[in-house]
């Protein structure tokens, strides 16, 4: 089970994100634009996902992914029960919902950071 501060400790670490409190919600952001939310109860979390491929990942694993609320599938945008991921799928999904939102070159600058580093640690 993921907790919010397992995210924060991921989410945080990507340029531009910032965290805010939202009517007792917890948001990351890049600029106006949530990537990553949660339920008040931290045990759903919302993430930016490409419509057109939200329903293969809801049927592939339905147990960890659904529908938002009907008022929110107008936006690229699934959720997940944050009890059926494990850290791994986590950062995963971070990276990938902070991807879609902020600018390519910012993106792949701190991708290939990453990449940099990873060969130069032991």
């Amino acid at each position: 089970m993921i907790t919010v501060e397992d995210v924060r400790r991921v989410a945080l670490t990507l340029p531009r994100t910032t965290e805010h409190l939202i009517r007792d919600r917890i948001k990351f952001r890049v600029g106006p634009i949530v990537y990553l939310a949660f339920s008040r109860d931290e045990t759903t979390m919302g993430f930016a996902f490409p419509k057109e491929e939200r329903a293969a990942l809801i049927a592939a694993e339905p147990e960890k992914f659904h529908l938002p609320r009907p008022s929110d599938q107008r936006y690229n945008w699934v959720e997940l029960t944050t009890a059926a991921i494990d850290e791994d799928e986590m950062r995963e999904i971070v990276v990938d919902a902070w991807r879609m939102v902020v600018p390519k070159r910012v993106a792949a600058a701190h991708l290939d950071g990453l990449a940099v580093r990873s060969r130069v640690s032991p």
